[in-house]
C-alpha cells in the first residue's frame, strides 16, 4: 500500500517555495499540503492542516524560524520537523537541534536528496546534512556542562535506551525491541536527557559515539547522521 506524507512548508521566498514543491511532487510519497511565507502564518497553517512534515526556514522576517519551530513544538502536532536553511553556522545548527528539530538540512543540497532525507526523518530518524557532521560534533563537545554527568548515574534500562539512541532507532522500535512501551520509552529518553546534561536525543546519540574508543569501526549513528 502506498503512503502518501502531507508536508508543509514555511519560507518567505516564494521562488523557493514553488522550486521544493515541485521538488516533493515528483515523489509519489509526498504531498505539499500547504506553503506559508510567515513563521505566524505557518504555525496556524500546520494547526490547521495536520501535516507529517514541517519544512522551516530559519532566517524569516518577523517571527524567526528557530521561535516558528519553538512554538510548533508546544502545540499538539505529531509532526515531524525540519530546518530547511541556506545557514551553516554552528550556533543556529545547535539552537535548532535544542528548540527540537528532527532535522537539518541546507538549501545547496543535491535535489534528488530531499526527499530521501524527508522519508528517514518521516520514518523516525534525525536527518542532518552530511556536511555539518563534524561541526555537530565538536560543538556539542565544547560546551561547559553539555554531557558533563557520566553514564554511571543511568540505571540500567535507561543504559539500554542510551544504546539504542546511539543506534538511531526511534521510540517505536525501542519499544519493540526491548519489550516496553511508547510511553515508558518517552519517559526514559527523558530521564537520560536530563541525567546527562543534554538537550536532545541526537545529542545523546553523538555522546555515546564519542565517550566509545576512538579506533573503532563506524557505528549506526555515523552512517546515521549522513
Amino acid at each position: 500500500m502506498s503512503i502518501m506524507i502531507k508536508v508543509v512548508l514555511i519560507d518567505d521566498h516564494p521562488l523557493f517555495r514553488k522550486g521544493v514543491r515541485q521538488m516533493i511532487s515528483q515523489d509519489p510519497s509526498f504531498k505539499v499540503v500547504g506553503e506559508a511565507a510567515s513563521g505566524q502564518q505557518g504555525l496556524e497553517l500546520a494547526q490547521a492542516l495536520n501535516p507529517d512534515i514541517v519544512l522551516i526556514d530559519i532566517n524569516m522576517k518577523g517571527m524567526s524560524g528557530i521561535d516558528t519551530l519553538r512554538r510548533l513544538k508546544a502545540t499538539d502536532l505529531q509532526a515531524r520537523y525540519i530546518i530547511l536553511t541556506v545557514s551553516n553556522s554552528e550556533d543556529d545548527l545547535i539552537e535548532a537541534l535544542r528548540a527540537g528539530a528532527d532535522g537539518y538540512l541546507l538549501k545547496d543540497m543535491e535535489p534528488e536528496d530531499l526527499c530521501t532525507n524527508l522519508l528517514k526523518a518521516w520514518s523516525g530518524a534525525t536527518v542532518l546534512q552530511d556536511t555539518l557532521t563534524e561541526v555537530l560534533r565538536s560543538a556539542l563537545l565544547s560546551p561547559v556542562g553539555v554531557g558533563s554527568t557520566g553514564e554511571e548515574t543511568l540505571t540500567p534500562r535507561e543504559r539500554e535506551i542510551l544504546e539504542c539512541l546511539a543506534d538511531g532507532l526511534n521510540n517505536k522500535t525501542i519499544a519493540r525491541k526491548l519489550g516496553i512501551s511508547d510511553a515508558t520509552v518517552k519517559v526514559h529518553v527523558k530521564n537520560v536527557l536530563r541525567k546527562l546534561n543534554l538537550a536532545s536525543r541526537l545529542e545523546a546519540a553523538v555522546w555515546k559515539h564519542k565517550s566509545k574508543q576512538p579506533n573503532r569501526s563506524p557505528s549506526k549513528i555515523d552512517q546515521g547522521l549522513h
